[in-house]
């Protein structure tokens, strides 16, 4: 199972894939904020989402699970 983390402490502010859907190398998963900076989240795995482990409004610590691929 790949998985895809959180490269920063901040607060999940959209997801930008769904179950199912096909990701690739690079390809930016979802929005975090941190210090009023919006940054987004790239995959570095390719495959297909296989679980979405937070949600928008969600606060994550550097290191958090944010998806699962397949």
């Amino acid at each position: 199972m790949k998985q895809v983390c959180s490269m920063m402490a901040g607060v999940v502010i959209e997801i930008l894939v769904k179950q199912g859907d096909a990701v690739e190398d690079g390809m930016d998963v979802a929005i975090l904020e941190s210090m009023k900076m919006q940054l987004p989240v790239a995959s570095s795995e390719t495959g297909k989402v296989s679980e979405i482990k937070v949600a928008a409004g969600d606060f994550v610590n550097e290191g958090d699970l944010i998806l699962t691929l397949e």
